[in-house]
């Protein structure tokens, strides 16, 4: 194991551990199910199911969803990403806070793929700074800087970008909510974007008002996906999903 491998395990476990010893300020549980017909890199039409899990502790915040994917040959694919991340804020006492910066974290994300293939199996480890945002309009935004530390291909330097966006049209409730990978390129990849929006409208509150389900879709657009040259996805699928 790289020294890169066990540090980032290290900060991984450390920032895990402080999660469970601290009392959960919220947290949430969801299921979704996708489905699209214009996918990259194996058949073009694939269902997916993610199970997401999101927590708020007083030091820390953790993100875990796992993917199981089913494409058009009937072949699945599994891939999980765990990511903690440590608040610099509350750990030291000291305000963190500038400008529209809200808090200022250490990042780590554990990224696992688990293929019908044992050649797609791999473990990166990425580590860096993260900033939580305080940007008008939204229910939350951040962006993370990370070291990668890839199995598989050379290591790069990866910048992530989230946010939750609610609005109304009339009564009814809509929430635009995703993610903005983008990594550097190096000598035996090139650099991606991945860019992921689900937009979805709040269907539950006209069963109750504590139902919590979601329908939409899920716009992805992955240029140079996994790193190959020209490989551009852009595919909207159709999305389902509820809150526990």
């Amino acid at each position: 194991m790289k020294f890169t491998h066990f540090a980032a395990l290290c900060i991984l476990a450390s920032t895990t551990t402080l999660a469970q010893a601290n009392p959960i300020v919220w947290q949430d549980f969801s299921l979704t199910g996708l489905y699209g017909e214009n996918y990259e890199v194996g058949t073009e039409d694939r269902t997916t199911v993610t199970a997401e899990y999101a927590a708020k502790l007083k030091y820390a915040d953790v993100f875990f969803f796992v993917d199981h994917q089913l494409d058009g040959n009937d072949e699945q694919n599994t891939y999980f990403e765990l990511s903690p991340r440590l608040s610099l804020g509350e750990v030291t006492g000291q305000k963190m806070s500038f400008g529209p910066v809200k808090d200022v974290l250490i990042a780590t994300t554990w990224e696992h793929n688990a293929g019908y293939d044992l050649n797609q199996e791999f473990n990166n480890f990425l580590y860096g700074v993260g900033f939580d945002l305080a940007i008008p309009y939204t229910q939350f935004a951040s962006i993370n800087f990370y070291k990668a530390d890839n199995d598989k291909q050379d290591d790069d330097y990866q910048m992530t970008i989230t946010y939750g966006v609610p609005f109304k049209l009339g009564s009814e409730d809509f929430l635009v909510d995703g993610f903005l990978d983008w990594s550097t390129a190096e000598d035996d990849h090139a650099s991606e974007l991945n860019w992921t929006t689900q937009w979805k409208w709040n269907a539950g509150k006209h069963i109750s008002p504590k139902t919590k389900l979601y329908v939409g879709i899920e716009h992805s657009v992955w240029n140079n996906k996994y790193g190959i040259k020209g490989v551009d996805q852009n595919d909207v699928s159709a999305l389902v999903k509820y809150h526990f």
